[in-house]
């Protein structure tokens, strides 16, 4: 039978117009391979805030529609209208990632065993009351797990162990993490532990400093300090990390983690090269909670690398048989490594509340928000 149901859309016009509405639409039946998921938590990752919003100028909110179905307006500067040309003019669904109940189920084994079944998903359209995906594209959790407790456990719990399996394969011993308070850095905090890893943890105040502290954090470091270089420089001194994980992106803060990476492995040296140390230091990038450029003061020698990182194509270079151990360890640890904490947890149509977008769009670090698609509705 046919379900209907409500999907969050998100529309940039030609003319510079953001339009985010509630749309309604129908599922099908789901095909022999694939499940139909009553979606019950789907959280707002800032990956998922790029399609959402964009560069969308949040002071221009305009709401309009009914309670029910409201409808939010906002303009997107000819700046960055231009970078969005591939997808002007069409309605699209948003939501990395979620987790619900199978409510119907293909013919297949592998289909018909999740029937019934709380599972873990990702793949997009999240943020909607009803998703059809393949049996093998879902994470079945453990019988005591609510949707809430699973609805993240793919983009941070994966992108954290994305790090440490990083670390493994390309031969470091220590690494370096901005936005550390984050719900994925106190995860990262957890596995490191756990792994024996050493982990400089790179924060933005004294509160978050003693947030991680509490948690067992060894080395954390307040980049609004004064003193903030010469303790990122201690610290990666005494965990000789020589791999870093930013997920700021904008600013001097690579540059100067790289900085720091180079002076820690000078304090080491046994002569002096004007070609710096050929310890090799790599940056990956892989958010942008600072929009503005990359600033790199290049006193870091030549032995370096700044690069890109994203989950998806980490995840198909290391294969399917090592993404499965992966997914594995945050179902087996769903409750403990993998625990997520949300701010608060709003329905679709409060979702498009022009307060809500402006507390969710500020990427506060600690601060995450839970969407339960039948909340209100």
């Amino acid at each position: 039978m046919t379900h209907k149901g409500l999907e969050l859309r998100s529309l940039v016009k030609s003319d510079g117009e953001l339009e985010l509405s509630l749309a309604e639409v129908e599922v099908a039946d789901p095909g022999p391979d694939e499940v139909l998921v009553r979606v019950e938590a789907t959280p707002i990752n800032p990956s998922d805030l790029g399609l959402l919003i964009g560069p969308a100028d949040l002071s221009t909110l305009r709401a309009a529609g009914s309670k029910d179905r409201p409808v939010v307006t906002a303009t997107v500067p000819p700046a960055g209208l231009k970078a969005l040309k591939a997808r002007l003019d069409q309605s699209m669904p948003v939501g990395n990632e979620g987790a619900g109940v199978v409510i119907a189920a293909g013919a297949s084994p592998e289909a018909q065993a999740l029937m019934g079944k709380t599972v873990a998903m990702i793949g997009g359209a999240m943020y909607a009351q009803y998703r059809i995906v393949r049996a093998a594209d879902v994470l079945a959790l453990p019988d005591d797990a609510t949707p809430a407790e699973g609805a993240s456990c793919f983009v941070n719990p994966l992108t954290a162990l994305g790090m440490t399996e990083t670390l493994r394969r390309e031969g470091h011993k220590a690494l370096v993490h901005t936005a550390a308070a984050s719900n994925l850095g106190q995860m990262l905090v957890r596995i490191c532990k756990a792994d024996g890893i050493p982990l400089v943890n790179v924060v933005r105040s004294a509160e978050q400093e003693r947030l991680l502290r509490d948690q067992g954090a060894e080395h954390v470091v307040d980049s609004t300090a004064p003193d903030f270089m010469d303790r990122l420089t201690d610290a990666v001194a005494a965990t000789g990390a020589t791999l870093a994980f930013d997920a700021i992106g904008g600013g001097r803060i690579g540059g100067q983690i790289l900085s720091a990476m180079e002076a820690a492995a000078n304090r080491t040296a046994g002569a002096y090269s004007r070609y710096g140390s050929s310890t090799h230091k790599q940056l990956y990038i892989y958010g942008g909670l600072d929009t503005r450029p990359t600033e790199l003061v290049r006193n870091f020698g030549f032995a370096w690398g700044v690069g890109g990182w994203l989950l998806t194509p980490f995840l198909a270079k290391i294969g399917p048989e090592a993404a499965g151990r992966l997914r594995q360890r945050v179902a087996a640890e769903l409750k403990t490594t993998f625990q997520s904490r949300y701010t608060a947890e709003i329905g679709l149509a409060e979702a498009l509340d022009p307060k809500v977008i402006a507390a969710y769009s500020r990427r506060a670090t600690g601060e995450k928000y839970l969407i339960n698609p039948a909340k209100g509705l």
